[in-house]
């Protein structure tokens, strides 16, 4: 049972890197990804318990120094975020869908968060800055009302940032663009 998430964004990819392999080694946690981003940052994501991950997160504060671009721990996270990070997330039926664009990972991670825990939605996917520009997306189904509630909570958080770039409720996608998201 996961209980965390954390995760650290550097603006030196070299700084990334050893940051990454002196969290793992500073607590026991697991890592999820430790990649380089748009543009020319390194970002790692980590989960395990609470204190696992603060301390980790808290390490990696400190080596970082400088190259600390942004920070984020995330107790009680929803498990539906795990595999729309993996884009695994197994969606039976897709019915009104929300998207919320922003220009951070970590405000994007707790936009997800938040989302599912406003209404009832499923998460299709979270993209996490990879050569899209550094931006990050998350996609999200359910029924019209939920998918309104979710995604007004989402875009609150990521307002609240300065880091909103866009975000739109479809209430009824298209049979033939429904299979593209699947």
């Amino acid at each position: 049972m996961v209980r965390a998430i954390g995760l650290v964004e550097f603006s030196s990819i070299a700084k990334g890197i050893e940051v990454a392999d002196h969290m793992l080694k500073s607590a026991n946690i697991e890592l999820i990804t430790a990649v380089p981003t748009c543009p020319g940052k390194y970002m790692t994501l980590v989960h395990g318990d609470i204190s696992a991950v603060e301390n980790a997160v808290k390490a990696a504060e400190q080596l970082g120094g400088e190259f600390m671009n942004d920070s984020l721990v995330i107790p009680n996270v929803d498990e539906q975020i795990f595999p729309a990070i993996a884009c695994t997330a197994e969606i039976e039926h897709i019915q009104a869908i929300g998207v919320i664009e922003s220009f951070a990972i970590p405000t994007l991670i707790q936009a997800a968060d938040i989302c599912v825990k406003a209404a009832d939605v499923e998460l299709m996917e979270i993209r996490l800055g990879t050569g899209i520009g550094g931006k990050s997306f998350l996609i999200m189904t359910g029924d019209v009302s939920d998918v309104n509630a979710s995604t007004e909570a989402g875009v609150n958080v990521i307002k609240d940032s300065g880091n909103l770039v866009h975000y739109v409720v479809i209430p009824s996608p298209h049979k033939d663009f429904k299979k593209v998201l699947m």
